[in-house]
């Protein structure tokens, strides 16, 4: 499968507001938490946002922060049609190389501890370094001299 990167536009908020409820909201009930839409645009209009499309389809997307630690993923989600096909990974190929052009020392994201997503994750390179009450923290230190 092929994909690509694309900014993601404020025409792109609703697919990706939807998107993020239906992967996460299982969990936000599990571990009663309040979803807010409100919270998620907010979220969307202070991050890096990028749609991963196949053709002209978007099937995922993913959301970026960033300080002088690290780069931060915020947000990954692919609609579950294509899921194992290779779109999540090849994102996080994508963010690491951005990482690294970048300079950052680190790439980081949180994961529900009970999220699946967590074998992807470490399959990717990146440890747990820390976790609370509902959320696993993981870290992959990026080799910035590597292109």
């Amino acid at each position: 499968m092929v994909f690509e990167l694309r900014a993601a536009t404020s025409g792109d908020l609703e697919f990706a507001r939807e998107l993020t409820c239906q992967n996460m909201l299982r969990y936000y009930i599990q571990y009663d938490l309040l979803w807010l839409d409100e919270a998620f645009d907010v979220a969307w209009a202070g991050r890096e946002n990028r749609l991963i499309v196949q053709g002209e389809v978007p099937v995922g997307f993913v959301s970026l922060s960033r300080d002088a630690k690290a780069l931060y993923i915020r947000e990954l989600h692919i609609i579950e049609a294509f899921r194992g096909q290779g779109a999540g990974s090849w994102a996080i190929d994508q963010v690491l190389a951005l990482a690294r052009e970048e300079r950052r020392p680190a790439l980081r994201l949180t994961v529900f501890k009970n999220n699946p997503a967590q074998a992807l994750y470490e399959r990717m390179g990146l440890e747990v370094v820390g976790e609370d009450e509902f959320f696993l923290r993981m870290q992959r230190p990026i080799d910035v001299l590597r292109r």
